[in-house]
């Protein structure tokens, strides 16, 4: 017998991975919704219509990301604990009530990015006294793993959007039957097919390195905020894993292997197509954002195996996009 699978933010760029990956597998009957076929927040339809529907699982790939502008408008604010919060525990109360699969991601913006570093029982030393952890790194696998955040470490979001999410965590753990809580960062693939869809940060590049290639003119690109890219298309495999493996409810992380920054993840991008443009590395400080970013959010993964290395899953990325 089929089991019966709803994706909710269906065209999103995860889930519309989702949808693929399972859409692939004939034991499974996937329904595929978006913001035409549900307005979540409207939480007495929602339950009436995943009733009709039950579900064996339920995935929420639905997410207000809109990290800076919901820092300091309250409207925003509003938007992001509904999408972030509240419609996570709706629909994981739905559910339990159902006995379903609940599967809701959140992000490593969960973590302040300044969890003390210890090295050989010592707290090792920085330019800022151990403070800024992002300023430590530079390169070496080796090191990163002394700054990783590990499932089971405490959340302390800096900025409004990181606290809607693990809100929305801790909500879904308490309301729901068997759930899992799946951590990503920095996530790329094909683009949304939704309109609200953001782009990645690769996509951004691209079209950017692309114009300066026309114009002659450099850019700056942070170096620092240290974290690890996840490809949609492996978080996608990887959740549907997770999934038939039975394992245990509780928060897990899912990455792709390589923990960089921003100016390194560029860098690496123009070496693969080939963009020749001049690229100034710059502090987070450069670019005045209302939210902070933590410095070094890199997730461990104690409870699956690392993805990939995120450069295999771009060059795939790239070739699939061409």
């Amino acid at each position: 017998m089929k089991q019966k699978i709803l994706i909710l933010g269906a065209k999103g760029m995860l889930g519309g991975e989702l949808v693929r990956i399972f859409e692939c597998d004939e034991n499974y009957e996937v329904i595929a919704w978006d913001k035409e076929d549900i307005d979540v927040t409207d939480h007495v339809r929602l339950k009436q219509k995943i009733d009709g529907l039950w579900p064996d699982i339920i995935c929420n790939a639905i997410a207000y990301n809109a990290v800076d502008a919901c820092e300091d408008d309250y409207i925003e604010q509003d938007r992001a604990i509904a999408l972030n919060t509240t419609y996570p525990e709706t629909l994981a109360k739905i559910a339990k009530s159902l006995q379903a699969v609940c599967v809701h991601y959140s992000t490593d913006y969960v973590f302040d990015g300044e969890r003390p570093v210890y090295k050989d029982g010592a707290l090792s030393p920085s330019c800022c006294g151990g403070s800024c952890r992002g300023c430590m790194y530079r390169g070496s696998e080796d090191t990163i793993e002394n700054y990783v955040y590990v499932e089971d470490d405490l959340p302390k979001p800096l900025s409004r959007y990181g606290q809607t999410k693990y809100d929305g965590e801790q909500a879904v753990s308490k309301c729901a039957g068997r759930y899992y809580i799946i951590r990503l960062s920095k996530l790329f693939g094909m683009p949304a097919v939704s309109a609200a869809g953001k782009k990645s940060f690769f996509d951004v590049m691209l079209e950017k390195g692309q114009s300066c290639m026309e114009s002659g003119e450099s850019i700056r690109v942070v170096d620092g905020e240290v974290s690890k890219f996840t490809y949609a298309p492996d978080l996608a495999l990887e959740t549907k894993a997770i999934i038939e493996d039975g394992s245990e409810s509780g928060v897990y992380h899912i990455v792709n292997d390589g923990a960089c920054t921003w100016f390194d993840a560029v860098l690496e991008l123009y070496a693969l197509t080939g963009i020749n443009v001049h690229i100034e590395p710059v502090t987070p400080e450069t670019f005045q954002r209302p939210a902070p970013r933590p410095r070094c959010s890199v997730l461990g993964t104690t409870k699956r195996e690392t993805l990939r290395h995120y450069k295999q899953a771009l060059a795939e990325y790239l070739e699939l996009s061409r």
